[in-house]
């Protein structure tokens, strides 16, 4: 179960070349980045090419349609971001490294000089990844690794051409085609520093909103049914995990000892037991489930925390999008009046507003 929307860690701190801690983190960063921008080719040239396979320039003609909704219907920024493409040969762009205590889904932050703090460490080796996991289990931490199709550079890399299209998402179904697109240019919208959950949740609430809204305008029967039964799976999916993570939330606050260690044992197994009969509803080949089947055995303390930066936020952003009477300018502003207070205060006021 991949996660969209990541900010570039991978890039943007890889700046900090020099006078920094763990060289070898920001050079994996920055050659990783450098070498998929090389990679990338304008859309309008690939689509004109004659050895581009017709699969693909359906594709990208679809993608600028999207990118070009983008900016006159939802009023994302109009730049270079997503007029290019790169294929990388891999199913992923980077692999991000999350980590948390045994009894708390807060995750541990790594901080950059440039994006602050963040619960995540993003790697373009995938055994590096894996081997930074290993490194944190064994300090007693839990740790996941999950893969992540797009990652936003803030709009930073504007100037080089900005963030490209990538084999890695271009053949999702089109309503999360253009849900993708929409959530990494909501993060070259707003960024508040420091704060993942923020961040990840208004980016969330644009691309919810806004795929709505392309779904509903743009896309055929055919799409608009394709996406239904995908983003119905996803609810389900969702709805049990946010369940399940706000009962290990209860325990670790309520609890200590080995009933702790019981209760969170028992939670974990009956999140498993609701995913399996859940998943025996769902049509299709087991294979199209692989994701959420690989999320599911590996889920621990470190998986749910990742997950609850996109979705805590995402009711209250819902509803101040409505109070802006869906005017997408008022919304950003308002927006960014949010990201301007204290951390905390940002947090409550969102889930006040949003029912928390």
């Amino acid at each position: 179960m991949a996660f969209a929307g990541v900010v570039a860690v991978a890039a943007a701190s890889a700046l900090c070349l020099s006078g920094c801690a763990n060289i070898g983190y920001y050079w994996q960063s920055a050659s990783g980045h450098l070498k998929m921008m090389a990679a990338a080719r304008p859309v309008v040239e690939l689509i004109g090419d004659q050895d581009t396979p017709e699969r693909l320039k359906e594709r990208l003609a679809l993608s600028q349609r999207i990118r070009n909704f983008a900016v006159s219907e939802l009023k994302l920024p109009d730049n270079p971001s997503y007029r290019r493409y790169a294929d990388l040969h891999r199913t992923a762009v980077i692999w991000n490294v999350v980590a948390a205590p045994r009894y708390s889904i807060t995750l541990k932050q790594s901080c950059f000089p440039i994006t602050g703090c963040v619960g995540y460490r993003g790697y373009f080796d995938q055994q590096m990844a894996r081997e930074e996991a290993d490194r944190l289990k064994a300090d007693g931490l839990e740790a996941s690794v999950y893969p992540v199709p797009a990652y936003s550079t803030l709009g930073w890399m504007n100037w080089a051409g900005g963030d490209p299209l990538l084999n890695t998402f271009i053949n999702y179904p089109e309503g999360e085609l253009a849900r993708l697109i929409f959530h990494e240019l909501a993060h070259q919208v707003l960024y508040a520093k420091d704060d993942t959950m923020f961040n990840e949740s208004f980016a969330t609430s644009v691309e919810r909103l806004g795929g709505a809204r392309w779904l509903a305008t743009q896309a055929n029967k055919a799409a608009t049914d394709e996406y239904a039964q995908y983003n119905e799976r996803r609810n389900q999916f969702r709805a049990l995990v946010q369940g399940t993570r706000k009962r290990l939330e209860k325990i670790y606050e309520d609890s200590s000892g080995d009933q702790r260690e019981a209760l969170k044992e028992a939670t974990m197994r009956d999140f498993r037991e609701q995913y399996a009969k859940l998943r025996a509803g769902w049509p299709g080949p087991a294979t199209r489930y692989r994701s959420y089947d690989q999320w599911v055995a590996e889920a621990n303390n470190a998986s749910f925390g990742a997950q609850a930066a996109y979705d805590e936020l995402v009711p209250g952003f819902e509803a101040l999008f409505a109070r802006e009477g869906g005017d997408w300018q008022r919304f950003y502003d308002a927006a960014k009046r949010l990201a301007a207070l204290p951390k905390e205060q940002r947090h409550q006021t969102l889930k006040e507003s949003g029912g928390a």
